[in-house]
């Protein structure tokens, strides 16, 4: 594809316009996230587990969270790019309604049932008690952390990726350095341990969501909507969201039990090789961000150019951002491997572990392309545009019938070292980019969506 400098200014412009806020945002979880185990690491063992399996339960409410937000979010950017203000403060209500209620039942479960949630995963007594006092106290943080989400994605659907990353900033800042003097009595406050931590992330939650819903209808910006006007749907149109948005719920789903199962598998083949593994993916994970930011982005830029009717625009932006994607993480998988024993010299860990994740690590650098290449057209073109179906079982039928077979021979068959058993995992991966390369270039992924939701 040829293009004059102008049309590469244009495109850069509008690429990192809406992506370099999603990417700092990334950033400044992962790091306070990274601050918060390191706290409740000075705790000892015990705390140690039981608060990371109580976050456990937040995860899965987070998939549920992202897969809502974000199939409601392919709706509203499409009309943004159309202009249409009250169908997006409708389809805005609907993702409220049920990130609400997906929230309230999980800290309903969570404050009545702790202890019986976290035994789920342990039968540690003294885990379960103290992970479950951790999760009784944080569970109010479930509600308020639904209406940031939806909130969040649907601003950032409509080209404001800015107040997300402030009002998440202030409100992790926040939440990590009450959490800090909360866990330790600092200033005069109670030394409360790992119900400090817990209280410090309710606090925080809840300063994210005001923040948010001050900011929005202080603006009186597209969002401000009333009452009424989040309400105003009726079955069909709510059908009409669903059967599009439920794909990328189930999609989530679907995804996160597929690496559930790699987990465990490297799990069996050995404590150094989960070791290894989580080492790798902790690395692997800090080289994503960037391209998880870009392909956030591309997904609202293009969005908004279905909606405005600029299908064929759409499709030119996809193409551009995906071979950029394709050359920067070519050169990040160079970086990873050139860097890789510096960076697991900051690990104290057996000679054994560090040289699974070595090879490990050669893997990641080897396959980066094609995960990043597939993460960007999955996600931030296909789904955008509104094929979510397709999407979703390409996404989990490349999983759970390519990738988690072949890591089930190379582990309990063939008896492969952990580093050779995740390239085979890794294979599904090129199973997934040759389809999905085909299905972008017959354009069947190009959806109005404006038109399907009011029919």
């Amino acid at each position: 594809m040829r293009l004059n400098t102008t049309e590469n200014q244009a495109f850069f412009k509008t690429l990192f316009t809406v992506a370099i806020p999603i990417i700092l945002q990334h950033f400044v979880r992962s790091a306070l996230n990274l601050v918060s185990g390191l706290i409740i690491g000075q705790l000892g063992d015990v705390p140690v587990a039981a608060v990371g399996l109580a976050n456990q339960v937040f995860f899965v409410l987070t998939l549920l969270l992202f897969g809502i937000s974000t199939g409601c979010a392919i709706f509203t950017a499409q009309f943004w790019g159309k202009r249409d203000i009250p169908n997006l403060r409708r389809v805005m209500g609907i993702c409220l309604l049920l990130s609400v209620s997906g929230g309230l039942i999980f800290f309903l479960v969570s404050m009545i049932w702790p202890e019986e949630v976290i035994g789920i995963y342990t039968s540690d007594e003294l885990v379960q008690a103290v992970g479950g006092e951790f999760l009784r106290m944080m569970s109010p943080s479930f509600l308020m952390v639904a209406v940031s989400f939806a909130y969040g994605t649907i601003l950032r659907s409509a080209g404001d990726v800015k107040t997300p990353l402030y009002t998440s900033a202030i409100a992790l800042g926040l939440s990590t350095l009450l959490g800090y003097l909360l866990v330790f009595g600092k200033l005069g406050l109670p030394e409360m341990g790992v119900t400090g931590a817990a209280a410090g992330i309710v606090v925080g939650r809840a300063i994210e969501a005001g923040l948010l819903l001050w900011v929005i209808y202080w603006q009186k910006g597209p969002m401000a909507a009333s009452l009424h006007e989040l309400l105003d749907f009726d079955f069909i149109y709510f059908k009409n969201v669903l059967e599009r948005a439920l794909p990328v719920a189930l999609n989530e789903l679907f995804w996160s039990t597929g690496v559930t199962a790699f987990n465990i598998i490297y799990a069996r083949i050995g404590t150094d090789a989960i070791a290894a593994v989580n080492i790798a993916t902790t690395i692997e994970n800090l080289a994503f961000v960037t391209f998880l930011g870009v392909s956030d982005g591309t997904g609202i830029i293009i969005g908004n150019k279905i909606g405005a009717g600029k299908g064929d625009d759409a499709y030119g932006f996809a193409l551009r951002t995906y071979l950029l994607v394709l050359v920067g993480s070519i050169a990040m998988g160079g970086v990873v491997y050139l860097m890789a024993d510096e960076l697991l010299n900051l690990y104290k860990v057996s000679e054994q572990v560090h040289q699974y994740a070595r090879n490990v690590l050669t893997v990641v650098s080897v396959m980066l392309w094609a995960k990043t290449a597939n993460m960007t057209m999955v996600v931030g073109i296909l789904r955008a545009g509104g094929d979510t179906r397709f999407s979703f079982l390409l996404d989990s039928l490349s999983i759970w019938l390519v990738g988690v077979p072949m890591a089930l021979l190379g582990a309990f068959v063939l008896d492969l070292p952990v580093y050779w058993v995740a390239l085979m995992a890794s294979s599904e991966e090129l199973v997934k980019l040759g389809i999905s390369l085909v299905r972008f270039a017959s354009r069947k992924w190009i959806y109005d969506l404006t038109k399907i939701a009011t029919a």
